[in-house]
């Protein structure tokens, strides 16, 4: 496990690398973050297993995983919980305040070293608050975001800033204004050449 020091883990960092049991097609697999450099991971965690938006949010991300796919990126969930416990709530139908069948592998943080690595551990409660890393081809976190424990997030906002991602690390001229969407004008970073994009604007 490599952790960065208490509270310093910010975007422009390598991500911590972790080794850890998953939960894939309803099997145990070991699972090593490094494993998937070359492409996007759209790496979150969530409270616990067998609880209320948390299902929600596992679901969402499984429904839209060919959107994540055809993007290269990996989606990778993780909370404090057993993979016994992720193979049970896989097991259990949604209808039941299960998640059925999920696309990604769920992680087991069991022993809380990944969410203390990505310093998003709630001491008080000891389980994650909902964190969301996007990492890059290289490692590196691009984006981050931490919700509180009773609201969830948006798939939509996620595959928006990971194409704004992809875009501007393959265009690296250009960048993205607020509320960019895939085919949306860019902008160049150019106290001069900004004017143009800004002329245009209504």
């Amino acid at each position: 496990m490599s952790n960065p020091a208490e509270g310093c883990l910010r975007v422009g960092q390598k991500a911590p690398d972790f080794t850890a049991t998953a939960v894939l097609d309803q099997e145990f697999k070991t699972i090593k973050l490094s494993d998937f450099k070359g492409k996007y991971v759209v790496l979150f965690f969530y409270p616990l297993d067998f609880t209320f938006v948390c299902p929600t949010e596992i679901t969402a991300f499984s429904d839209r995983y060919s959107e994540f796919k055809d993007l290269e990126t990996e989606v990778l969930g993780v909370s404090v919980d057993s993979e016994f416990s992720h193979l049970a709530w896989i097991q259990t139908d949604r209808k039941e305040g299960g998640v059925g069948d999920v696309a990604y592998p769920l992680v087991s943080d069991i022993k809380k070293e990944i969410s203390t690595a990505y310093n998003v551990l709630d001491p008080d409660a000891g389980v994650a608050l909902r964190g969301l890393f996007i990492i890059d081809k290289e490692g590196v976190i691009q984006h981050s975001t931490i919700n509180n424990l009773s609201f969830g997030r948006s798939v939509d906002e996620t595959l928006r800033t990971l194409k704004a991602i992809r875009y501007v690390q393959t265009h690296p001229d250009e960048v993205c204004p607020a509320g960019w969407q895939e085919g949306d004008k860019t902008m160049n970073p150019d106290p001069v050449k900004s004017k143009v994009f800004f002329a245009a604007v209504d």
